[in-house]
């Protein structure tokens, strides 16, 4: 039995005195695909920076491929929700790439042959290599995004973040993308923020969904008391074909 891959134990963060996650206990699987799924305000962007060592939880334990988060950064890969760029920012399309290689190296040396072979490989991957040499600030936000998961691949990670990553990008591109990542599962757990409910479908193996607690589920699916503790709110799910929806009931709710 292998160990967890993220391990989380009681953990709790706050914004200025506000409890944003309670609690939170998670234990993530090598190989898994976990969908973390939840309310606006609920907490999943501030529960992957805790797991990612860029926010520091009030209390509890993180471990993160063994060791304390942030200490993994070589074996991790992070596609942040958003990302701001100046239209006049020089860095060009393969430079944004190549930083996602910088945990690889030291500080004093140059890229070499094997970083550019990454980055090559990465902007392959997302459709991007023809745009290399384009100053980054010049894409649009959609392209942007696929940069950034380029960059994020180029680290070649064991354990791969992603936070709404289909959030600027065409719905082609939103297919093309999952699929992407169900192909690369095979070689790496993944953990994917979203407000998209058909991922369940076709892509998760597993859920977590977040409310300032955490309801993990070990299967791709919902249940209806799941979503109503997590939502706070009296919750049916309608499907259309494969595609799930949240309704709604008639309530009153704070």
């Amino acid at each position: 039995m292998f160990p967890p891959v993220v391990h989380a134990q009681g953990v709790c963060f706050a914004y200025d005195g506000h409890l944003v996650l309670e609690d939170v206990d998670l234990r993530v699987r090598k190989g898994d695909f976990l969908a973390v799924l939840g309310p606006n305000g609920g907490g999943k962007t501030t529960l992957l920076k805790v797991l990612l060592g860029i926010l520091k939880p009030r209390r509890g334990g993180i471990s993160v491929l063994g060791v304390p988060p942030g200490q993994a950064a070589h074996k991790v890969g992070y596609v942040p929700q958003h990302i701001n760029i100046h239209p006049r920012f020089s860095i060009t399309v393969e430079d944004v790439v190549l930083l996602g290689r910088m945990p690889h190296r030291s500080w004093w040396r140059c890229f070499g042959e094997a970083d550019r072979s990454a980055a090559r490989q990465a902007l392959e991957r997302v459709g991007m290599w023809d745009v290399r040499d384009r100053r980054i600030g010049r894409l649009s936000g959609g392209q942007r995004q696929r940069v950034f998961i380029a960059r994020a691949l180029a680290n070649d990670p064991e354990l791969l973040f992603l936070d709404e990553p289909t959030a600027s990008v065409d719905r082609d591109f939103q297919t093309a993308l999952y699929d992407l990542l169900k192909e690369l599962n095979a070689s790496m757990t993944i953990i994917v923020v979203s407000h998209d409910l058909s991922i369940l479908s076709s892509y998760a193996t597993s859920v977590a969904c977040v409310n300032k607690t955490l309801f993990y589920h070990d299967r791709a699916e919902f249940t209806q008391t799941m979503l109503e503790t997590a939502y706070h709110c009296p919750v049916e799910l309608v499907t259309h074909g494969p595609v799930p929806h949240r309704v709604l009931k008639d309530h009153r709710c704070s």
